[in-house]
């Protein structure tokens, strides 16, 4: 248990010296779920592109890959919960960025199943998903 606190611990140090150094689009995002939530999962570009819920919502329709990010709900469909998608991996584990799926398909890494997110792009910017790892680092919590 000490050994995974100083893990995230550290996890976090390290996401903190790289923000220092990143100057991103959403100067007051946080790494707290309802920033993410408003200004990462909610927020379109000037095109209205990039909102997460464009897609991942029920509104009317089956949210893409059974996941709805509307803002109700939208946490308890993210952590500690299996993809639809690839089996064996988790879209958020807390404490454990690298090994959250949610990671995986934003940086469009090659062992995802279908495309980068968000689908289309623009994609989410270093800063943005530093904030993302950073708050799954310190244990992805409901706040």
């Amino acid at each position: 248990m000490i050994v995974l606190v100083l893990a995230a611990g550290l996890t976090a140090a390290a996401c903190d010296e790289k923000l220092s150094k990143l100057a991103g689009p959403t100067p007051n995002l946080e790494p707290t779920f309802s920033s993410i939530q408003a200004q990462i999962f909610e927020t379109t570009d000037s095109a209205g592109r990039r909102a997460c819920i464009i897609c991942h919502t029920n509104v009317g329709r089956n949210p893409s890959g059974g996941l709805n990010l509307v803002h109700d709900g939208a946490y308890d469909q993210l952590v500690n919960v299996a993809s639809a998608r690839k089996p064996g991996a988790t879209r958020v584990v807390p404490g454990d960025a690298e090994n959250s799926y949610i990671i995986h398909k934003v940086e469009g890494r090659p062992d995802i199943v279908g495309v980068q997110m968000p689908l289309g792009g623009p994609y989410l910017t270093d800063g943005q998903i530093l904030i993302l790892k950073r708050w799954i680092a310190l244990g992805a919590p409901r706040n």
